[in-house]
């Protein structure tokens, strides 16, 4: 009854006809991704190169990220650890948002801007890789994450949009900066997506060859 009357306060809400708005996500998020294509394609090749690299040395990935972004880390891990499209060994990536002891109990003694450099600081080693997602380029979580990677002497793949924010000028020529060319949080977690994809079949071209 409750969502009832809040519907009620917007009589035209059960008329209203979303096909047309809904095509018009698909035309926006294709069009993105055609045109982020021509632009990241180079870099996302460097990203994967980087990364296949690290994991034949015997390194890892750790991937960290808010929110839609935290779910992009987690997904490239378990595409990681478990499978992309093909079989073969485990690979060592592990994401940083979701140990749910560790994210709240530095949040709570330290400050939630760390709960990812500590991590990054633990767990990582020169010659891993860190792969930092924030769509705004701004968020001071994942910002301390890529200072505590250089720490480490670990090179880092940023994925970002609307311009990198602050991100874009922590990065050094070691890095690879994938910047989605769009200010709309969803097109940009969408093309985030299809990058985490392609660097999962990248490396794993690299890996097994490039017979799919």
């Amino acid at each position: 009854m409750l969502l009832q009357s809040r519907i009620l306060v917007f009589p035209g809400l059960r008329s209203m006809d979303h096909v047309q708005r809904i095509r018009q996500h698909f035309a926006d998020s294709a069009q993105l991704k055609l045109d982020a294509a021509e632009l990241l394609a180079p870099e996302i090749a460097r990203a994967s190169s980087i990364m296949t690299a690290a994991l034949l040395a015997d390194g890892k990935i750790l991937a960290c990220g808010n929110g839609g972004s935290a779910g992009d880390a987690q997904h490239f891990a378990a595409e990681m650890v478990g499978r992309f499209e093909r079989e073969r060994p485990e690979l060592p990536a592990l994401s940083l948002a979701t140990d749910t002891s560790i994210l709240t109990a530095v949040a709570n003694d330290y400050a939630f801007e760390q709960v990812f450099a500590r991590q990054v600081r633990a767990l990582g080693a020169r010659g891993d890789v860190l792969l930092a997602i924030s769509t705004s380029g701004n968020s001071p979580n994942v910002i301390a994450a890529i200072a505590a990677a250089h720490d480490r002497e670990m090179r880092v793949v940023a994925l970002t949009g609307r311009g990198g924010g602050r991100v874009s000028g922590l990065l050094t020529d070691a890095d690879v900066h994938l910047c989605v060319p769009h200010d709309r949080t969803a097109r940009i977690q969408e093309v985030h997506l299809l990058v985490i994809h392609c660097l999962c079949d990248t490396i794993d071209a690299t890996l097994l060859g490039d017979d799919a």
